[in-house]
Order: C-alpha cells, then structure tokens, then sequence
C-alpha cells in the first residue's frame, strides 16, 4: 500500500498532483486526486504529487507535507557557486570525532540524492570512530606490507609501494590522511546504475558537509585498497556480497581553514551545433 491520501478540506483540484506524477497513475476527472489500486504497484515513489501540491493536502507513504521543508528559503546563485567553487579536498583534520548527531545529519541528507529508476539503494557504510579508523588502518597496512613483501601488487596498482615507504619513513597516512571518519557508498549490483548512484550520493555529501564546516577528501587509495587489492576487508566491514563499492570519502573536522575559492576552468565545452 501506498497510502496515497487527500485532505479534501485543503484541497482545490488543481490538477498538479496528476499532471507532475512521472508514473501518471493519479486520476482527478472533476473530483479529488486518487489512484486506482491496481494502478499503486507503478507508483515511482518519488513523492513528487507531495512536493508539488501548493496547499498540501496531499500524504503519500507515510509521509505528510507538515514533515516537509518548504522550498522558500534556497541559497543564492552566488552562494550555490561559492560552496562548489570553495569546495577542497582536506587533507589535515583535528584529532577528534564529530558529534554522532551531526554524522547522521549528513546522511540524512546525502540520501535524498538522486539516483537511476529511483531505485534509492545506495547504502552508506560509515567509520565513526577515530580509534576505530585508526584499528583498520593499521590492519590495511598490514595486509599492503605483505602484499609490497611478497611481490603481489597487480599491474597498475604497484604504486601502492611508493606510499607504503612513505608511511614507514614519514608516518604520513596516505590511507585516511589523518582523518577521523571514512564513509564507503555502496550498491547492489542488481540496480540500473549502482556506481553512478554511489557516486551522486557522495557528490551530495560532500557539499552538504563542506556548508556544515566538515572537510572531506575523495579516498580513491582506501578504495582500491579496500575494493582492489584486500577485498576481505568487504566483509570486515560489512559490505554485502551482491554490492559494489562506488568510492569511499575521508571526514571531520578539518585543521585547516581555506580563505577563498580556487580559479578552475574555463569549462571545456563542446555546442552541438
């Protein structure tokens, strides 16, 4: 059940609902907005007849518009182009955890992002201890030393030992660059677009973050240690069988401070004419 219902006091059969529904199951004919039963199995449930409705009569799995943030308080332009401009990849943090509640905010968040057919699987597996992500650490370490001894880095991936020395000689933690945090987007490989999902949904967080004042690091090194070179660390982590890691991000509280946005681009485009 989809639990599609109308406030019929609040409602003025405009027509919204039916004309925004991407699955176009919701009939009006002069009367209220409602959905047929044989017709709810095709529901898409992205909740667009909720968002769209101006008056919010409209409640749709469980989910009723006072439980909405209404759309009257967006950023500016220059204020969207100045986080994105002033987005860094943070390489220094504090030594300390983020608050628990924080932590689940961001997902919270980042979970709205969009993703293939809807499908809304992207599951976030999520380091949030700094004594813990030290633990794993130092257990990759371990299993890349062996690796690095042995021989066994599969062509192209051999860099790993130029880090690794880095590590012995310098103490710089090339894995998780001193962060507290690590978060891993997964997703069954069964959906339509698994990877891109992952990778949107960290997009998402990744801003979000940076406007709640955390730094994050895209961690391509985690991830091909984690996803490439040691995949028993999948199931140390409790990554299911059937998924496939999109990327992994490094977070917390960065020590470090950025002043002003980088000057990237022109954007290199191509007009079909």
């Amino acid at each position: 059940m989809i639990e599609f219902t109308v406030n019929q006091q609040a409602c003025t059969k405009c027509g919204l609902c039916a004309a925004d529904c991407p699955a176009a199951i919701i009939e009006l004919n002069g009367a209220f907005p409602s959905i047929a039963p044989e017709k709810e199995a095709s529901c898409y449930r992205c909740q667009h007849c909720l968002a769209v409705c101006p008056v919010g009569a409209i409640s749709i799995l469980g989910k009723k518009p006072v439980q909405s943030l209404p759309l009257s308080n967006l950023p500016s332009p220059l204020q969207m182009e100045t986080l994105i401009r002033g987005r860094r990849a943070v390489r220094r943090y504090r030594p300390e955890n983020l608050e628990p509640a924080l932590i689940q905010k961001l997902l919270d968040v980042a979970c709205h992002a969009p993703c293939g057919m809807n499908s809304r699987q992207v599951r976030f597996t999520v380091v949030d201890d700094r004594d813990r992500l030290g633990t794993l650490r130092d257990e990759l370490l371990e299993g890349l030393c062996t690796m690095a001894r042995e021989g066994s880095f599969p062509p192209g991936l051999e860099f790993f030992g130029h880090f690794l020395r880095q590590w012995e000689e310098t103490g710089v933690d090339f894995l998780f660059r001193g962060a507290p945090h690590l978060l891993i987007a997964s997703a069954p490989t069964s959906v339509v677009t698994p990877m891109q999902d992952c990778l949107i949904a960290l997009s998402y967080f990744e801003l979000y973050a940076a406007s709640q004042g955390v730094g994050a690091v895209w961690d391509g090194l985690a991830k091909g240690a984690i996803n490439d070179l040691l995949p028993q660390f999948k199931t140390r982590l409790g990554i299911p069988e059937d998924h496939v890691i999109g990327y992994a991000i490094a977070f917390g509280k960065p020590a470090v401070q950025y002043a002003r946005t980088a000057q990237h681009g022109p954007a290199q485009v191509h007009y079909l004419r």
